[in-house]
């Protein structure tokens, strides 16, 4: 019997069976842009060009009003901000929309860069087409200035109408998709992205800090592709880091 040659197998065979090594963890301390809910504080070493920052929700129960969650009116000299409205419905009231348009007026007037306006609404994908005709009618209402940004499902990618996506294209100036819920990243992203490739609308790609991440190939060198936006949980992370290549969008 060839000892030599079994403890060689042996070796071989425990070697594949060691667990492969996690992907990268997400740092917000190398990302150009964050997602700031109220009540998280983000760590000095946080330097963030754009910042997303949760104004207010449009609840599902009651009437269809803004409910605010923001103490006061913030002052970020220096970075670009998008004001964010969490909503559960869009029968939107003309109330609701001009309290929005107050708030990132006083926003504006507080010395801030605002660029606009995002809307985080979990549209299901067979329902683009709908979503696409409220989102048209409220850029209509827009200032000129004001910019629209939404959040939007990975499904998208893979599942959407082609005919909906060209609405939303003509719409809305960027999408951010987000790869994660609560605070771990979806399983399986690597194959909504692969199916990415003619996705018509400039995009960032949402990412939960302290999830798992390896960027998919070909995702950062798509001509639609914007960077990425961390998701803040508030907590000190020591992970290993994921560096992100960025391209510069507009604004």
């Amino acid at each position: 019997m060839n000892w030599r040659a079994i403890a060689f197998a042996a070796a071989l065979l425990l070697a594949g069976c060691e667990r492969q090594p996690d992907a990268p963890r997400v740092r917000a301390e190398t990302a150009e842009a964050v997602f700031v809910w109220p009540g998280v504080h983000p760590a000095p070493e946080i330097k963030a060009r754009t910042v997303y920052l949760l104004d207010g929700e449009v609840r599902r129960d009651g009437a269809a009003r803004l409910h605010r969650l923001r103490m006061g009116i913030p002052r970020l000299p220096g970075r670009t901000l998008w004001l964010v409205v969490r909503a559960e419905r869009l029968d939107w009231t003309d109330a609701t929309r001009a309290a929005i348009l107050a708030d990132l007026a006083q926003w504006r007037a507080a010395g801030n860069e605002v660029a606009g306006l995002q809307v985080d609404f979990d549209a299901a994908t067979k329902g683009l087409s709908g979503y696409a005709a409220f989102l048209k009618d409220l850029h209509a209402r827009l200032p000129r200035d004001v910019r629209l940004s939404i959040t939007g499902l990975m499904d998208w990618s893979a599942n959407g109408d082609p005919r909906a996506l060209a609405q939303l294209a003509g719409t809305v100036d960027e999408v951010v998709i987000q790869t994660y819920q609560a605070r771990s990243t979806i399983p399986g992203y690597e194959a909504y992205f692969a199916k990415l490739a003619n996705f018509p609308i400039p995009f960032r790609v949402a990412l939960v800090e302290g999830g798992e991440w390896q960027a998919p190939p070909g995702l950062e060198t798509h001509p639609m592709f914007r960077g990425y936006a961390v998701f803040l949980l508030g907590r000190e992370r020591r992970w290993g880091e994921v560096r992100f290549r960025t391209r510069r969008s507009s604004g």
